[in-house]
């Protein structure tokens, strides 16, 4: 009898994705380990909010102008893709429609959208560039063993070889805290393209589409080998969390966004009881994550 190859079992019977560290949940352990648990091991269910849901439509238009030829990415063709993309992503996602319990507020909000769209045109033309890849999903593992995953709104590499990393941001452009963790994302995605292409990028560059602004930030390999030891120990950190399950909350400012509260021993409540260390990835981004 014939032995299957290892391929074809791979394929009837795919292997769990091994667990992975992400921009978003590192930032989320780094901010508050119970956030954490929450998020990647409970997978507790969280209503996004209509800030949230604008910031996915925004990049799907911008996504989907990129796709066109050149010369037809300009604002009335953008403005064009903003209600099939909204109304395909609401017929995908019950949660995104029941946002706007009318028509009214759903066309307001859609107005808000086209302003954003409308910022990012003051910001460049996109008919001047070709980037390489678009909602580009990338993946490492480091030396220690660490397994990397992210997604990167925008890829651009010159003819040269210089790399930019592109994030578009549909808030305003943030003061400290965000900003610090702005930056962590950005780094995050530079560390994994190094280690991939043997190219530190040239530039890091962060769109705010709200208030017109764009960040740029170059890193050098000596700041990438310390962040890769960051996330070396945020990781072991997680490691050893999830062994015992004693996520501990840490109480900010933050804690007012959380969607958690009613759980969180800060604020009274009193959390599930700890399921174990998920299987398989406990590390991937959602579409939410990623519109910030």
């Amino acid at each position: 009898m014939t032995e299957t190859p290892a391929a074809i079992l791979e394929e009837v019977v795919p292997r769990p994705r091994r667990p992975a560290l992400s921009p978003s949940r590192a930032g989320d352990f780094k901010q508050c380990p119970l956030l954490y648990r929450f998020r990647a091991v409970d997978r507790l269910p969280e209503t996004p909010s209509v800030a949230q849901v604008r910031g996915i439509v925004v990049h799907a238009v911008l996504e989907e102008l990129f796709a066109l030829p050149a010369a037809e990415r300009v604002p009335a063709r953008a403005h064009a893709l903003l209600g099939p993309v909204w109304e395909r992503l609401r017929e995908e996602r019950q949660e995104f429609a029941d946002l706007f319990p009318t028509d009214d507020s759903q066309d307001h909000w859609l107005e808000t959208a086209a302003r954003l769209i409308d910022g990012y045109f003051t910001l460049e033309d996109p008919r001047r560039l070709d980037p390489e890849a678009r909602e580009l999903l990338v993946e490492t593992e480091l030396a220690s063993g660490v397994l990397l995953r992210g997604y990167i709104d925008r890829l651009d590499v010159a003819p040269t070889g210089e790399i930019r990393v592109v994030d578009y941001k549909t808030g305003t452009a943030p003061r400290e805290i965000g900003e610090a963790k702005a930056l962590f994302q950005m780094k995050f995605y530079a560390l994994v393209l190094w280690r991939l292409r043997g190219v530190v990028p040239k530039q890091l560059q962060l769109m705010y589409l709200a208030d017109r602004q764009s960040l740029r930030y170059t890193p050098d390999e000596a700041e990438l080998q310390r962040f890769e030891r960051t996330l070396d120990a945020v990781w072991q950190a997680i490691l050893r969390a999830g062994k015992t399950g004693d996520f501990r909350p840490n109480k900010s400012r933050l804690c007012d966004w959380c969607s958690h509260q009613a759980l969180c021993p800060e604020f009274g409540g009193t959390p599930p009881d700890y399921p174990g260390w998920p299987e398989p990835d406990p590390g991937e981004e959602t579409v939410v994550d990623r519109a910030d």
